[in-house]
């Protein structure tokens, strides 16, 4: 029998972080004025990443781990000639991280509902991708005065607390989930599936949630025919039923993003991917949906 593995220190030092309960006043507080300064439109389109396909941030996150990390790299291995280099390399991680520390607080905020650990980590991670800022300030400032050890010293550093905050934006990302479509594990049942026994109590103009398949499912009355998209905002998993109804869209009531009847593609963010649409038919009373092929 193979011997279990040990947890990483790492794994131990988040969960750490997820118990810091004196941070939920300043996460929830903070939260609330970030969402509150940018209301759904074409701004809170653009730092999402609703024109992009996916969020923005971590785009946006490459190109300052990828400028800082390729400047460290070169103060080590480098040597005196490659210090120019790696100064304007140091420059463009700083001119970057502004919309990356943006587009980040926009993300983090609109993951209300939310639970306790990603409220602590998102506030953890941004302190100590700002601590990786000052140190790396402080380094272009070193190497504008010539002072290359100092500025290599202050990389080092810099790239340390990096490392710390890009573990945990990937805690974040790949464990606890924020920024993952929230459907695309359960995108429903491809073939037709019951999903509302008694298709009369479907009133006109009322969207309703239910389950087919174990997959909720909004259903809405409409001009004579039942549409059903997934039920389940792609964004961050608020159910659509109790939404608001404008024609042919639907309007998630947690933060704004609305999707088309007809097919689920996002009319407006902060959702970047589109809902999972349902073909409908009504047999014997029943109402019955399949996923819509792609």
């Amino acid at each position: 029998m193979s011997t279990p593995t040990a947890p990483s220190p790492l794994h131990a030092i988040t969960e750490q972080v997820e118990q810091l309960s004196a941070l939920d006043d300043l996460g929830k507080t903070i939260g609330k004025k970030v969402r509150g300064a940018v209301d759904p439109g074409p701004l809170k389109d653009a730092l999402s990443g609703t024109w992009l396909g996916h969020a923005l941030h971590p785009l946006l996150t490459d190109v300052v781990i990828g400028s800082f990390t390729s400047a460290t790299i070169l103060d080590v291995l480098g040597g005196e000639k490659s210090a120019d280099g790696a100064r304007k390399l140091v420059g463009v991680g700083l001119a970057a991280y502004g919309p990356t520390a943006l587009t980040g607080f926009n993300d983090w905020a609109d993951s209300e509902p939310a639970s306790d650990a990603v409220r602590r980590t998102g506030l953890v991670h941004a302190w100590t991708n700002a601590t990786a800022f000052g140190l790396y300030a402080l380094s272009y400032r070193a190497r504008r005065r010539g002072s290359r050890g100092a500025a290599t010293l202050l990389g080092l550093a810099g790239a340390g607390a990096l490392s710390a905050g890009g573990y945990l934006g990937a805690h974040m990302s790949y464990v606890q989930g924020v920024g993952v479509d929230q459907t695309t594990f359960d995108p429903g049942p491809g073939d037709w599936t019951t999903a509302l026994e008694d298709g009369a109590s479907l009133r006109e103009g009322e969207p309703q949630r239910v389950v087919a398949d174990d997959t909720p499912v909004l259903l809405v009355r409409s001009g004579g025919r039942v549409r059903a998209l997934h039920d389940r905002c792609s964004h961050r998993g608020c159910s659509l039923a109790t939404g608001d109804l404008d024609g042919d869209v639907i309007e998630c009531t947690c933060h704004g993003s609305r999707f088309s009847l007809d097919d689920g593609t996002v009319q407006r963010g902060p959702a970047t991917a589109d809902q999972p649409a349902f073909e409908v038919r009504e047999a014997d009373g029943r109402v019955e949906v399949r996923l819509r092929e792609a």
